[in-house]
């Protein structure tokens, strides 16, 4: 069975969530949020690489999947999600997890049919698909909603090779 980490990168609070792709559908495993502690950002980092190899080791995921880097209005901010996503993916290649990267557009289209949808929308479609009726945080959201977007592609690419067609 496949078994996808979903990851929603942030220097302060990184979510998560791993989803079985079950035949009857995806599966909630676990879910939640690393908050890092520390004002010292490389100790961030170094939060974050942890929290992400521990869950790896624990639920053993076979694939991960991530938000791609946006531009964000603050250049600052932009350079420190993309250093965060650079800490979750090592922690991930050091865990043995293939990764892959998909943009929000991406995610919104794949879960909601719009790719300008809004994340309330998104949020409400994670927990409709995975049957789940508590409030999730938003990042542990954003992060199964990340999944959720990867088990649609790899579902796409099987139909597509197994018809014999090629990639789009």
């Amino acid at each position: 069975m496949v078994s996808i980490l979903g990851i929603d990168p942030g220097s302060r609070a990184t979510g998560y969530g791993i989803i079985h792709d079950a035949r009857q559908g995806p599966r909630l495993v676990t879910y939640g949020v690393i908050r890092t502690e520390s004002d010292d950002f490389p100790t961030r980092l170094k939060e974050i690489y942890d929290g992400i190899y521990q869950v790896a080791k624990q639920f053993r995921p076979t694939e991960m999947a991530i938000e791609q880097v946006f531009m964000a209005k603050n250049a600052d901010s932009a350079l420190k999600l993309g250093q965060a996503r650079g800490a979750a993916i090592c922690a991930a290649m050091n865990a043995g997890l293939p990764v892959l990267e998909y943009s929000a557009r991406q995610v919104k289209l794949a879960l909601v049919g719009k790719g300008s949808a809004e994340k309330s929308q998104v949020q409400h479609m994670v927990r409709f698909l995975l049957g789940v009726n508590e409030v999730l945080p938003g990042d542990a959201s954003d992060a199964l909603g990340i999944a959720m977007c990867h088990i649609h592609h790899r579902q796409t690419r099987l139909r597509l090779a197994q018809a014999g067609l090629p990639e789009r």
